[in-house]
């Protein structure tokens, strides 16, 4: 365990050099909310969406740091099989999340060396709501009780997601606790202790950086979390920005037809299941509320020309993370 420990630091310390001389990004004027610090991971092969993502926060004047993401194409499944499970909770986890999940935890440890008390979390390929800006200046909107709180929408439009009552936090948006399955980690906000709680439980992972995070029904560190959802969301993950995900070509190799595949899917099945009374209890005593997480009235602060404009012209599709 030490020497993976130390394989993650080595790799943090040169990582964290980059950071330092070359990827804080302050933009003239820029606000930063008092006690949290904006991260952003971005993969060095990918400037197309770095340029896209600066435009964002440059349009609501929020400087950030870009954390340079590892890159599944530069890295060997030697030095990947040190961090990770053999076999993971739900079943393999691709190369494309494992890299992904790495990613994540140098930020975070970027953040616990920062000194803030808050951080912001952003992958590269999220679009924000215009109205983003009025949280993301300040953080005394933000409960005393929240610990780490997802700022977007993953997934289908229908999707519902069981949460408990709402805790205001200004006019017409709330914070409730997940009780149901929402991956996805493309904006959020986290503390120094639920920083601190994910890079302890993940000196070996079991599970995609997601799910260890925002699934309640199968991270063994939920309780120590107890994520929120802010409501209405102010982030999504889209193609719109960059093209489709640089993981999704990594996930197909573990979604062939054949006995490993259909077994993940059982294994899946079970893990979605077990919560099943105590989310139908919670249900029925009115203790929470199925939702659709969907922002229906969500615009973008950037216009869709400007997205289209970063298109990379000449890349292969579903490259990889």
């Amino acid at each position: 365990m030490a020497r993976r420990h130390n394989f993650l630091t080595q790799f943090w310390r040169r990582i964290s050099v980059s950071i330092a001389l070359n990827e804080t990004f302050i933009v003239r004027r820029a606000k930063r909310a008092a006690g949290m610090q904006i991260f952003l991971i971005n993969l060095v092969r990918r400037p197309d969406r770095l340029r896209v993502m600066t435009e964002q926060l440059r349009s609501m004047g929020l400087a950030f740091r870009r954390v340079p993401a590892v890159d599944a194409k530069n890295v060997s499944d030697a030095w990947l099989a040190q961090h990770f499970a053999a076999r993971g909770t739900l079943g393999a986890i691709s190369k494309g999340d494992k890299c992904c999940a790495l990613s994540h935890k140098c930020a975070w440890m970027a953040f616990l060396s920062s000194g803030e008390q808050f951080g912001l979390i952003l992958e590269d390929d999220v679009l924000l709501d215009h109205t983003a800006h009025d949280l993301l200046r300040r953080t005394n909107w933000i409960p005393p009780s929240v610990d780490l709180l997802k700022l977007e929408h993953f997934g289908p439009n229908e999707q519902l997601v069981l949460i408990g009552k709402p805790i205001d936090v200004g006019p017409n948006r709330s914070v409730s606790r997940i009780y149901s399955r929402h991956s996805g980690a493309g904006a959020y906000i986290i503390t120094r202790a639920a920083a601190q709680t994910l890079i302890s439980a993940t000196a070996t992972w079991a599970l995609s950086v997601d799910h260890m995070m925002f699934n309640p029904n199968a991270s063994p560190v939920i309780e120590a979390l107890k994520p929120y959802q802010l409501l209405p969301v102010i982030a999504r993950q889209t193609s719109e920005l960059g093209g489709a995900s640089d993981i999704r070509a990594w996930r197909a190799v573990h979604r062939r037809l054949g006995w490993a595949y259909l077994k993940r899917k059982v294994v899946r099945v079970y893990y979605e299941l077990r919560l099943l009374p105590q989310q139908i209890a919670r249900l029925v005593s009115r203790r929470g509320r199925l939702v659709r997480v969907q922002n229906e009235a969500f615009v973008p602060v950037l216009s869709r020309r400007a997205f289209e404009d970063e298109q990379p012209s000449q890349r292969r599709p579903n490259a990889a993370r």
